[in-house]
């Protein structure tokens, strides 16, 4: 496939965005749908506990319920002590016994045991950069898909979808890959499948840049718009 960075065949985004429009009522309704994005000064101002709270309950709807976890996240927070790193990074092997008869969790082993490795995660990038939250605010946006391997590569469980729901849902700009995104990605001829592979990844990351540089949108909104792009176009010509 053409590498996309040079593919002058990519579809301008004002195009996709005015089926989006269409397809969701106009431009006030689409907007209700963007998501937030927070500056690098306020990703700066977050509290690197709150980053290591956000993994944790990524790590813990993977697979499962999100409003089970939701309801309980209350306790989560009491049992893992507000999720300090240092504190959780410190945690015993008696202390992960503890937690595995703790009713106000969900008691799965091999994802409490991924708090103190994501604690540590936390705690090394505080070293290199200051703080978890510099890090993550001063990472190029141009390579977000390098930020996803950063956290698969170095945290627990943060592989798939994971590290991406992460990070969208502490306004860091952001992309996700899943369904209908994935479905708009493969239309467009950025990718021929689900992008999985690093090659897919970078090309799916030169898309969305050349989209950006096009539209001043921000990566979150982009993926949003392609997502709500998907489906019959009440403004398309009949067949």
């Amino acid at each position: 496939m053409t590498d996309t960075a040079t593919n002058t065949r990519l579809r301008p985004f004002d195009e996709i965005l005015a089926v989006a429009l269409r397809r969701k009522g106009g431009p006030e309704a689409l907007q209700a749908l963007l998501p937030s994005v927070r500056s690098g000064d306020e990703l700066r101002a977050v509290g690197d506990d709150r980053w290591l709270s956000q993994m944790t309950k990524c790590v813990f709807q993977s697979g499962f319920n999100w409003s089970v976890i939701e309801k309980k996240w209350p306790g989560f927070e009491a049992a893992f002590d507000g999720f300090t790193p240092q504190r959780c990074a410190m945690m015993s092997d008696e202390d992960v016994d503890r937690l595995l008869k703790d009713a106000r969790i969900v008691r799965h082993a091999k994802k409490i045991l991924s708090v103190r490795e994501n604690a540590a995660f936390v705690l090394e990038l505080a070293g290199e950069h200051g703080s978890a939250s510099a890090c993550f605010a001063d990472w190029p946006d141009s390579n977000y898909v390098g930020l996803l391997e950063l956290m698969r590569s170095r945290g627990s469980r943060l592989g798939g979808a994971t590290a991406a729901y992460v990070l969208r849902f502490m306004g860091k700009d952001a992309f996700l890959l899943g369904g209908d995104v994935a479905v708009a990605l493969v239309r467009e001829g950025v990718v021929a499948k689900a992008p999985s592979s690093k090659r897919d990844l970078q090309a799916v990351q030169a898309a969305f840049n050349r989209w950006r540089e096009e539209s001043g949108r921000p990566l979150s909104h982009i993926s949003r718009i392609l997502a709500c792009s998907v489906g019959e176009d009440p403004g398309a010509p009949p067949a």
